[in-house]
C-alpha cells in the first residue's frame, strides 16, 4: 500500500499543528515537558477533522501509536518495545511514557522551549539535514517551521525521507 491519502492528510494536519506547550515539571531532572494529555489535546482535534483516528494501543509487547485514515484505511504507526520485568505501576508509568514519545516521533512534534533562548535554539536535525543554510542561521524554529510549511522543497524532502526509513 502507497499511502498516498494518509500522507497528504498528514501533510494538511502537520500544517496546522501548532507547537505544543510544556504544561508538566519533571521533578527528578528539573525540566518541563508536554505531558500526553497536552499532545493528544493539541494533535486529536486536528486529526480528527481529516478523517485520520488516533490509536495507541498494546500489541506482542509493544506500545504502538498508530494514525489510521478512517476513509482508506491506510495507516502509519510508531512502537516501542515494553519492558516485561517492570512491575505494574512502573509498566503504566513505561506505558504513558511510550505512548508520548511514539506520538511525538510519528508526528515529529515540537514543544515550545522555556529557557528564555527560543531564538537561539538550534533548528531540527530535518531540517539541517535538507537545508543547510538553515544550520548557520540564527533563527527561529517557529520561523523555520513557518517557512518550511509553505516550501515545496520540503514534500520532496520529507518523500525523500519517508523512502529512506521505510
Amino acid at each position: 500500500m502507497e499511502n498516498k491519502n494518509i500522507i497528504k492528510k498528514l501533510h494538511e494536519a502537520k500544517s496546522e499543528i501548532d507547537v505544543v506547550a510544556k504544561n508538566a515539571k519533571n521533578s527528578h531532572f528539573k525540566n518541563t515537558y508536554a505531558d500526553i494529555n497536552a499532545l493528544i489535546e493539541a494533535v486529536e482535534p486536528i486529526l480528527l477533522e481529516k478523517g485520520l483516528l488516533l490509536l495507541q494501543p498494546i500489541r506482542d509487547g509493544k506500545q504502538y501509536t498508530i494514525i489510521q485514515d478512517t476513509e482508506s484505511g491506510e495507516s502509519v504507526e510508531s512502537c516501542l518495545e515494553l519492558n516485561s520485568s517492570l512491575q505494574p505501576q512502573a509498566q503504566g508509568s513505561a506505558i504513558t511514557y511510550f505512548r508520548r514519545y511514539t506520538l511525538q516521533g510519528l508526528l515529529c512534534l515540537m514543544s515550545d522551549d522555556d529557557d528564555g533562548n527560543k531564538t537561539q535554539d538550534a533548528p531540527p536535525v530535518f531540517l539541517t539535514k535538507h537545508f543547510p543554510k538553515y544550520h548557520k542561521q540564527k533563527v527561529s524554529i517557529e520561523n523555520i517551521r513557518q517557512k518550511a510549511i509553505v516550501s515545496v522543497e520540503v514534500e520532496a524532502a520529507y518523500k525523500k525521507y519517508c523512502e529512506e526509513n521505510k
